[in-house]
């Protein structure tokens, strides 16, 4: 198994979720020198998860709004990493009733941070890091796993429009929704024409009927990107 399995030796631990084709350069700066990356699901670009590869072993889960290209991706993960036993689903709903086997247990697609605990393991949510809908932060997590305890510490994300050039081309599909949108095309019919998020379809199908004149720039800059 890839990564750190001595706990004495200590292991930090890249953790996000819903990046949903875009990949901040912001994020990969968070993950500078992490000895393995998590990603919670709802991946949407098959070109992210090599990108994090070249950072550290990555272990991910498939989620709703993952297609054809990630049907080798499993839907659950459950593992030994730095000396402590992991769960991964990308919904809520989908972990196990009896979680206390596990140190942590990592979740995604509500886009919302959340850290809990019970008893000795540690539930974690790191939210979205991808495109910001509406006034929900960007964040992330890292792990650091020593002597078998754990901390995590909540990262939230600056927006700086810095786009990494392999991602989805949002602005461009912005466009094309604003264009589909304005021949009176339901959200739902153009994203699954093209394998597009549903839910980011939407959010900007809403922002330009809500913002009479918006352009692409106006949308994204509405979705702090």
């Amino acid at each position: 198994m890839a990564g750190n399995s001595n706990p004495g030796n200590g292991m930090r631990i890249g953790v996000l979720s819903d990046t949903h084709g875009l990949l901040r350069q912001e994020v990969v700066d968070h993950l500078a020198g992490v000895d393995a990356i998590l990603h919670g699901g709802d991946v949407n670009n098959q070109g992210i998860l090599i990108t994090l590869g070249g950072i550290a072993p990555v272990y991910v889960v498939r989620g709703n709004n993952d297609r054809e290209w990630a049907d080798s991706i499993p839907l659950f993960k459950d593992f030994t990493l730095g000396g402590i036993r992991i769960f991964m689903a990308h919904k809520k709903r989908d972990l196990p009733g009896d979680l206390s086997p596990y140190d942590l247990v990592v979740y995604g697609h509500s886009h919302r941070y959340d850290e809990a605990r019970q008893g000795r393991t540690v539930l974690l949510n790191p939210g979205s890091c991808g495109p910001r809908r509406f006034n929900q932060p960007i964040t992330m997590a890292v792990v650091d796993v020593l002597d078998g305890n754990i901390r995590v510490t909540r990262i939230d994300i600056e927006n700086k429009n810095r786009i990494k050039n392999h991602t989805v081309n949002l602005k461009a599909q912005i466009e094309t929704v604003i264009k589909e949108t304005q021949k009176g095309r339901p959200a739902v019919e153009s994203a699954a024409r093209r394998d597009w998020d549903v839910g980011l379809v939407e959010q900007i199908a809403r922002l330009y009927v809500t913002h009479p004149g918006v352009d692409a720039d106006g949308i994204m800059a509405k979705m702090g990107l």
